[in-house]
This record gives C-alpha cells, sequence and structure tokens, in this order.
C-alpha cells in the first residue's frame, strides 16, 4: 500500500473524504440537455486561478512608486527569467476573462436563469462583474505608463462630476487633485488586498448559491415547462442527469481548454492587441498623448460620457442602467424562461447588446 493511499485512508476515516468527492463528482447528477454555455463558470474559475497565480509572480519584483514603477515592469519583461510571458498572460488574461463574464451573464439572462430562486445568485454574480471591472482598472495604472497614467486620469475625473460630493470623491480617488503617487498607492493597495478580499468573499457566496439551490435545467425542448417559484425552500435536483464527473468535468476541460488556447494565442501571435504604443512610454504628467482610449470594456461608457451635454447625466444613466440589471430578478417576477415565450425581454437583450457593440465601435474610433 503505497503512502497516497494510506494518507487517504487516514482522512477518510476521520472526515469522510470519499463520501464528500462522491457527492459532488460521480453522485452530482445535472440535466441532461445542459449546454456549453454552463461551463463558463469553470472556465472563469481557472483564469482567475491564473491570474491570481501570475499576480503574485509579478508582485515579486514590481515596485509601486512613481519612480520605481514603470522600471519595475521593463524590467520585469526584459531581465527577469519569462518575467514576459508572466506580465503579458496576466494583462491580456484580464481581457479574456471580461469577454467570459460578459459571455457567462448574457448566457444566464438568455436562459432566464436568473429568476426565482436564484436572485442571490444573480446578484452575486453582477456584483463580481463590477468588482472584475474595478481590478482592471486599479491594476491598468500599475505600470505607470503614458497609456495607463492618462487613461486613469480620463476614468477618474468623471467622478469630479457628481453633484455635491464629486470633489470629495475626486480627491478620494486619485488622493490628491492630480494623479500621482498617492493615486497609485491607493490603485495598488486595492488591486492586490481589497478587491481580491471582497472578490473571494463574493465567488464564495455565488458558489454556495449554485450549489445549495441546484443547476437550473437549460429552458429548451418539449419537456421543459415553467415551475411555480416556490413557497419553501428547494433544491433543484435531476435524478435522470447525467454524472458531474467524468462526462460534464470533460466538457467544462474542453471549454476551458479552448479558452486557454484563445489567451496564448493572443499572448504569443498578438500581444500588441493590448500593449498599444503608449503602454511602452513611462508616464509624464506634463504631456498628453493623442488619442488615449480606454480598453474595450470601458468604450461604451466612454462613448455615453460623450454623447450627453454633462458627464453627469451619462453618468447617471449609466448608473440607472447597472441598477436596472443589478435588480433584474426582483423586476421580471415571471416564472417563465424560455426564450420563445419573452418576446419583449428577448428584443431589449438583443437591442442591448446591439447598442453595447455600436457604442464601443463608435467610442472606438470617435
Amino acid at each position: 500500500m503505497g503512502l497516497g493511499r494510506k494518507i487517504g485512508d487516514y482522512l477518510d476515516l476521520r472526515l469522510g473524504i470519499r463520501d464528500i468527492l462522491e457527492q459532488n463528482l460521480t453522485r452530482y447528477l445535472l440535466p441532461r440537455n445542459i449546454n456549453a454555455w454552463y461551463t463558463l463558470g469553470a472556465v472563469l474559475f481557472t483564469l482567475f486561478a491564473l491570474q491570481f497565480a501570475t499576480g503574485i509572480l509579478l508582485l515579486v519584483y514590481y515596485n509601486p512608486t512613481a519612480d520605481e514603477a514603470f522600471r519595475s515592469i521593463q524590467r520585469i519583461m526584459n531581465e527577469v527569467p519569462y518575467g514576459w510571458l508572466i506580465r503579458t498572460v496576466h494583462a491580456v488574461g484580464a481581457n479574456i476573462i471580461i469577454l467570459a463574464l460578459l459571455m457567462h451573464m448574457l448566457s444566464v439572462l438568455f436562459m432566464g436563469s436568473y429568476k426565482a430562486p436564484r436572485e442571490l445568485t444573480w446578484v452575486a454574480g453582477f456584483l463580481l462583474l463590477l468588482l472584475s471591472l474595478g481590478m482592471c482598472l486599479t491594476g491598468y495604472l500599475l505600470p505607470w505608463s503614458q497609456l495607463s497614467f492618462w487613461a486613469t486620469t480620463v476614468a477618474t475625473s468623471s467622478s469630479g462630476e457628481i453633484p455635491l460630493v464629486g470633489d470629495v470623491v475626486l480627491r478620494f480617488l486619485r488622493g490628491g487633485a492630480m494623479v500621482g503617487q498617492p493615486t497609485l498607492g491607493r490603485f495598488f493597495a486595492l488591486h492586490v488586498m481589497g478587491f481580491p478580499l471582497i472578490f473571494g468573499l463574493l465567488v464564495l457566496i455565488h458558489l454556495f448559491c449554485v450549489r445549495r439551490v441546484g443547476i437550473s435545467r437549460p429552458p429548451f425542448g418539449p419537456e421543459w415547462h415553467p415551475a411555480e417559484p416556490p413557497v419553501t425552500f428547494h433544491h433543484e435536483e435531476h435524478p435522470d442527469g447525467i454524472p458531474f464527473f467524468p462526462h460534464y468535468v470533460a466538457k467544462d476541460g474542453a471549454t476551458i481548454a479552448f479558452f486557454l488556447a484563445l489567451l496564448l494565442a493572443v499572448v504569443f501571435f498578438a500581444p500588441g492587441l493590448f500593449f498599444p504604443p503608449a503602454s511602452f512610454e513611462p508616464a509624464d504628467p506634463f504631456t498628453t498623448p493623442r488619442g488615449i482610449k480606454p480598453e474595450w470594456y470601458f468604450l461604451w461608457a466612454y462613448q455615453t460620457l460623450k454623447i450627453f451635454p454633462n458627464e453627469f447625466l451619462g453618468l447617471a444613466v449609466q448608473g440607472i442602467a447597472l441598477i436596472l440589471l443589478l435588480l433584474l430578478p426582483f423586476l421580471d417576477r415571471s416564472p417563465e424562461r424560455r426564450p420563445a415565450r419573452r418576446p419583449l425581454f428577448v428584443s431589449v437583450y438583443f437591442f442591448g447588446i446591439a447598442l453595447f457593440i455600436a457604442l464601443s465601435v463608435w467610442g472606438h474610433y470617435s
């Protein structure tokens, strides 16, 4: 009997490890008509783990001061063994994560999986999306390049348009009147400690809700019919379903491999996609480069601010849209989840996607 088997028997005798694994793997049944969109949760978990690992490695060499931040990044890229790979994977990975998050949220909306009794699952997931955008914003400043410095200057300046408290909020974000060392220190603390702690808590809440309530059955096929919201707690079970392991794990693995391949394809063959020339120049508060724009996932917000006559109206519209999405499960109380039976919602859904793309393209070329 090998050492590994002895350790396994020791833990199983005291903690029942094998029973826990069976309950969550081979005896955990999922709907037979489950589709590839359900694998995006595992994809995101893998990508976030990769971000965590590469972020720790970057912290070993990164120096969060205005004088040394840019030089430390250049040292990582040019002198540290495989530093260029770790930094590029971390930067490109953030973009792939936002893409996967948007796809995950859109699939949940389309299939109506946010509805009762999964309101809290949706709220936790939507807050994770907003927090991920916040981590991208704070991490964007850390290289202290011309691109990151001026993009952060533009992004934080919008908060100054909030009536009554705008100047207070702006100074709180920047640590002063302008982006400088206090801003870098605050964004660094939020990026490596503040946001990750909140993020970890939200992930636990989200996973608990998913596991506790159960996986929602895709609203497709002749056997599916809307169920009335339960008046007491009910764990959705699928006795005729397929085991999570090995059947669904294989499907998870295939989708994870696809996204990792996409990530590495960008890293090795098109790294300039997310590294414009201004990202290789040190920050200069006295020289404003031309054509500075936010990352693609903020272009819609950037263009929205330019459409309205003042930035406060643009911020108000964005805030209302985000609040409506956050509270959607409490506003849409119908038990119907089939897209074909929700023509008004599906029309608004596709209009929202088209508007997001249109504003992003407009913001890119404006």
